[in-house]
């Protein structure tokens, strides 16, 4: 990887590595979708449920493996994850909104 992510991505990654809920949250749309298998969560309020069982409440850490665009706005990136919960690499795809995450779906 020679080129940097977009500023959404990488808001993606270092606020999880940091622990910082408030600005993971806040690198979402207001009217953000994650899915994570068959979960769905909608709007800051879900991201932040799920940031809470799934990311930052169990003391995830993002590896960033690499990442392509598929599309203008919406981007795989593999990752290395380990947590107090779960661990492996995989692929996430988000799609972005300006510098804001507005999708997120994970398996």
């Amino acid at each position: 990887m020679t080129e940097q992510p977009p500023a959404a991505i990488s808001a993606f990654i270092d606020t999880t590595n940091a622990g910082d809920t408030a600005g993971f949250v806040a690198a979402f749309t207001d009217d953000a979708y994650v899915r994570d298998g068959s979960r769905e969560f909608t709007g800051r309020a879900g991201v932040a449920d799920w940031d809470g069982t799934d990311n930052i409440g169990v003391g995830m850490h993002f590896d960033l493996l690499g990442w392509e665009a598929t599309d203008v706005d919406t981007y795989v990136l593999t990752i290395r994850a380990t947590s107090r919960r779960f661990n492996g690499t995989g692929d996430l795809v988000l799609t972005v909104r300006g510098d804001l995450i507005a999708r997120l779906e994970i398996g």
